[in-house]
């Protein structure tokens, strides 16, 4: 039909009702009624969405998103090479990627993030080399240290004294399962050495893992009322779970959302992009201008630096486009047995809860490609009390000693093949997914006892689903 009157009354109810579902898809919502409805959405090996890539070789975390325009490409390529560039001393031939330091942990973002993988512990005796420890006050663990800064720096330039080390040594702990299989846990314990203006005795500190960072650009572009919706913090459905976001402080005035990092202590991927080049590398730009210099460490200060920020911003925004669109590689054996078997057990021990195994992009991302995407991360970006076991006792931003984001599960059956190791949790300190699992206190005890007292089999479908990611 092209009669126009028909034409305009279609088209004015087209828009009416994309009115109504954006006013519905905005609404608060209960907790409830939220997870209910993403639970029941069923399990795809697209676990990110149309952005998948069908890939299980050690590459499998490098690739840029499948739907991404054909535009995409060389600015993707770009961020790459800056995430894998090693920055050098300032001054330097090539200018555009000096400015390194004057203290720093890597000399490269893919030098703790491997293959845009996950980093792991130290063997006892062996430097740090994807993993870095977070400090505060002594008096005070919500702040900086007033000498150290808010992380230990382990190198540093010519002329300038790194920080200090961090040496690791493991404590087994031994238990059983329900069946009376015995199992070891390695609790981990740290010591400073070599510290270059004074102790850190009393300090409270967080040995954090690099994670991988498939996926980001999707968990970026969740509505803030899913979050919102999904948060319980007061429990009021008696389920032992109560989620929180973590609030942080808006640029100007109000608060935001975190989302990213270890306890959900950055809101966007641009900020998580330059502060990694500033607290990692050293590395200034524009929304961290200044360098990494606490006022006790004079040669820091006194280094020869670059005054205009080291990192442009066309730089940043073509590193921050890069981890905005890795892809997140295919599910495999998903319709195995054992994995079904797996998936329903997840669910059943209550392991849902928390890694809420879908959710939805609306189309108000960035970019297109991460629009209107059902993807499967296994999180709820939100905060969760992980008991004693696990705890840093370092607060940050609204996030407690206690408490961690849970962190997303897709990928983790790759982790061996990227990465060669399966050290998991935010200190490495699992050998694994069972061990991760043992680790489980305060609201994912029931959870973990749920899995510990289970027979063999059950457990061992439960890995084979977690594989399969």
């Amino acid at each position: 039909m092209n009669n126009p009157t028909f034409l305009a009354a279609a088209t004015s109810i087209a828009v009416a009702l994309a009115v109504a579902v954006a006013a519905a898809d905005s609404r608060p919502r209960a907790s409830s009624e939220l997870r209910a409805e993403l639970l029941a959405v069923p399990l795809s090996a697209q676990l990110g969405g149309d952005t998948t890539r069908v890939i299980a070789t050690d590459k499998a975390f490098t690739f840029l998103a499948a739907n991404a325009p054909s535009e995409r490409q060389r600015v993707f390529f770009f961020g790459n090479r800056l995430f894998n560039t090693n920055w050098v001393e300032f001054p330097a031939s090539v200018k555009t990627f000096d400015g390194l330091g004057p203290t720093f942990n890597r000399n490269s973002c893919s030098g703790c993030h491997v293959r845009d993988g996950r980093g792991r512990p130290p063997e006892p005796g062996e430097p740090m080399q994807s993993m870095l420890v977070r400090l505060s006050a002594a008096d005070d663990p919500a702040s900086p240290h007033p000498v150290y800064g808010d992380q230990l720096n382990e190198r540093a330039i010519l002329g300038v004294r790194p920080e200090g080390r961090v040496l690791l040594d493991n404590e087994e702990i031994h238990g059983a399962y329900g069946d009376g299989t015995t199992f070891t846990l390695l609790s981990p314990t740290y010591r400073f050495a070599d510290l270059a203006y004074g102790p850190l005795d009393k300090s409270a500190f967080s040995p954090r893992v690099a994670p991988a960072v498939i996926g980001l650009g999707l968990l970026e572009a969740v509505p803030a009322v899913t979050l919102k919706a999904l948060a319980d913090p007061d429990d009021s459905d008696n389920d032992g779970i109560s989620g929180r976001i973590n609030l942080l402080p808006a640029n100007g005035a109000g608060e935001t959302i975190g989302r990213f990092g270890w306890k959900a202590n950055v809101a966007t991927l641009n900020e998580q992009a330059a502060g990694a080049a500033l607290g990692d590398i050293g590395i200034t730009t524009v929304p961290f201008a200044s360098q990494n210099c606490p006022a006790a460490q004079e040669k820091c200060i006194g280094a020869a630096a670059d005054p205009a920020p080291e990192m442009s911003e066309v730089f940043l925004d073509k590193l921050t486009t890069y981890v905005r669109t890795l892809a997140v590689p295919v599910a495999r054996n998903l319709d195995a047995p054992e994995s079904v078997r797996g998936e329903r057990l997840f669910r059943d021990f209550g392991c849902a809860g928390c890694h809420v195994p879908t959710l939805r992009t609306d189309g108000a991302a960035s970019l297109p490609e991460l629009r209107n995407q059902t993807f499967h991360p296994f999180t709820d970006l939100l905060l969760h009390d992980m008991g004693d076991g696990l705890a840093d006792g370092r607060p940050d931003g609204s996030a407690s000693g206690s408490e961690w984001r849970t962190p997303p599960l897709w990928g983790i059956g790759l982790q061996k093949e990227v990465n060669r190791h399966d050290r998991l949790l935010h200190d490495g300190r699992a050998r694994g997914m069972a061990e991760a699992i043992l680790w489980h206190g305060g609201e994912g005890m029931a959870a973990r006892e749920a899995f510990r007292t289970a027979g063999r089999e059950e457990r061992e479908a439960l890995i084979a689903f977690l594989n399969s990611l």
